[in-house]
């Protein structure tokens, strides 16, 4: 069915179909858990939760958190979801939900006045990774194995001068398989890519055709299997540039070539048999190849784009949530 779909995608014309956030925050956490189950997360301490594929969106402020900047949600089901807040020393923070975002728990503040966390990323329901901005030269790595309850800092290479994440969609860190995670880069040395195969323990590391400016790198990985990947960024800055924006891997990271370029784009998403997603503040385009062709169908301003089985979602500013449509 997937299969199918995605055909039909390269065959239509697409288009976004505008749904009711309930709120004028700005959004950057979005997780597809199914057809019909979305959570997103954006500013003001706000979450979103739909259970009818967007018919309906429950819309709620997480006591305590009114003032943070939830730029990451993590899902399984309706009922459980993760929110990281990013945001300097202890504005950096990560919640629970058990019953579907009426009781929240704080799991984890940020206790570095000079950390910054990016993005969180689950490998399964207990064993997730947390990635902060450099400290003391070095990245931070938190990874827990209990859901949430512990969680235990690890070792990284050194940063070099100025490099960062970007915390602009929750998707410069990915998980993959039981152990596998990659996060992404930008800064005046260029964009890397970190990678682990052994749960966060070790890490190697990989130049890209990103980055070159503070303002520049890469914003966001996605993965089609544990080979296959798309890097996509370019400077927020400039966001009209079209050049270092986008880069492919087909060696798990070991390489990365660039490819056909966009303009800055936050975020991108693997919805399927190669087809990639990337959207930014200039508009979303929509790739059949794995990344090497680009074609661009809207100009709506967007931070985060997500999706599974052909249910496509992309979250923005002022509270703007959008699902995929196609039509002949």
């Amino acid at each position: 069915m997937t299969n199918l779909i995605l055909f039909q995608l390269a065959a239509l014309t697409l288009h976004w179909n505008t749904q009711v956030s309930n709120t004028t925050a700005s959004l950057r956490g979005l997780r597809v858990v199914s057809a019909q189950v979305v959570w997103a997360s954006g500013t003001q301490g706000t979450f979103l939760r739909t259970t009818d594929a967007g018919a309906h969106w429950q819309t709620g402020t997480v006591p305590g958190a009114e003032t943070l900047d939830f730029r990451d949600v993590e899902a399984f089901d309706g009922e459980s979801a993760y929110l990281l807040a990013s945001g300097e020393g202890s504005s950096s923070r990560v919640y629970k939900t058990s019953d579907a975002g009426t009781h929240w728990k704080l799991l984890l503040t940020n206790s570095d006045a000079k950390g910054f966390f990016d993005a969180l990323a689950f490998w399964d329901a207990t064993h997730a990774i947390l990635l902060g901005d450099p400290v003391d030269g070095h990245f931070v790595i938190f990874t827990t194995a209990d859901a949430g309850k512990t969680w235990q800092r690890q070792q990284t290479p050194g940063a070099t001068d100025d490099e960062g994440a970007f915390a602009a969609s929750g998707t410069s860190l990915v998980a993959h398989g039981t152990k596998e995670a990659w996060f992404a880069t930008g800064g005046p040395h260029g964009g890397r890519v970190f990678r682990t195969r052994d749960g966060g323990q070790t890490w190697s590391v990989a130049k890209t055709p990103l980055g070159g400016t503070k303002t520049a790198g890469i914003f966001s990985l996605a993965f089609s299997d544990n080979k296959q990947g798309v890097a996509v960024g370019g400077d927020y800055q400039n966001p009209k540039a079209m050049e270092q924006t986008v880069a492919l891997t087909r060696d798990g990271g070991k390489t990365w070539a660039p490819a056909a370029g966009l303009s800055y784009r936050s975020c991108v998403a693997e919805v399927g048999d190669g087809t990639f997603l990337a959207v930014g503040t200039a508009g979303a385009d929509i790739s059949h190849d794995g990344g090497h062709i680009w074609q661009h169908f809207s100009d709506t301003n967007l931070n985060a784009v997500a999706g599974i089985g052909g249910a496509i979602w992309a979250v923005g500013p002022k509270g703007v949530i959008v699902k995929l449509g196609a039509e002949h």
